[in-house]
């Protein structure tokens, strides 16, 4: 069984001792690909640096909305020179979050804007994150929208059956991560019927989100994905094998790996 993880922060330094290993034990599951993705200008220049040496890592360039209000001068035409390298795979991940108060909403909405809009320059896919504003991402979406088709991924999907549907009429991708398997997630799960297979998206989100059985456990790490992408399978009640086909077919069409 092969599967891609499409969100890891592999830049972490949780996996400064050990990232070696990490990689390792992903290529011994079956993980095909990761896209690590960064959060600051530091971060997607370390994704970018994992890309270049991992030949099963890609990278995504951006500014994560909780880091909007610490941008220095001259990091977002870093992010916009990194996207032009040939390991990079997506922008973000970008989006919005009322959740914490890290950063004033309405510079996050510009920072949003700047992302899709380099998506658009770069024709690569975006990587949203949202929490507590799903209004305000379908907001902004439609109106990105009116510029042409969206391409892009909503990562670590946490929202309802009326979110999933408004994304998927967008256009957008859906990314489950661990918390889907969380035994209180009954909610969550019953969002993923919502999602036609060829939407269908798997992560980590490492090294947060460790999914059931190793929940509670850190640093998550992408070997993990593998039960989460069970859980998937288990919903739709299909075989865990042809979820990660499907997934996997998904992410390759989404990224476009085969660029470089």
């Amino acid at each position: 069984m092969h599967l891609i993880d499409t969100h890891a922060h592999l830049d972490d330094e949780q996996f400064d001792s050990n990232r070696d290993d990490v990689v390792a034990r992903a290529d011994s599951a079956g993980i095909r690909r990761i896209v690590a993705v960064g959060c600051t200008r530091e971060s997607s220049e370390k994704c970018v640096a994992l890309a270049d040496r991992y030949s099963t890592i890609w990278a995504a360039v951006g500014i994560q909305p909780n880091y909007c209000g610490e941008v220095e001068p001259g990091d977002w035409d870093a992010i916009v020179e990194l996207a032009k390298r040939p390991r990079v795979a997506a922008i973000g991940e970008t989006g919005l979050d009322r959740y914490w108060d890290h950063a004033p909403f309405e510079l996050q909405e510009q920072y949003f804007e700047r992302h899709l809009r380099l998506s658009r320059e770069t024709q690569l896919p975006f990587i949203v994150h949202m929490r507590d504003c799903g209004d305000d991402i379908v907001r902004m979406l439609t109106a990105d929208a009116q510029n042409g088709p969206l391409l892009g991924v909503m990562h670590s999907f946490t929202g309802d059956e009326a979110l999933v549907d408004a994304c998927l009429e967008l256009g957008m991708y859906i990314s489950y991560a661990g918390m889907v398997t969380f035994k209180k997630s009954t909610d969550l799960r019953n969002t993923i019927k919502h999602v036609p297979l060829d939407r269908l998206l798997v992560e980590t989100d490492s090294p947060y989100l460790s999914p059931h059985p190793h929940r509670g456990r850190r640093p998550n790490e992408p070997a993990m994905v593998v039960h989460t992408a069970e859980c998937v399978a288990a919903e739709l009640g299909i075989a865990a094998t042809d979820l990660a086909a499907q997934t996997t077919a998904n992410a390759e069409r989404l990224f476009r790996f085969d660029r470089g």
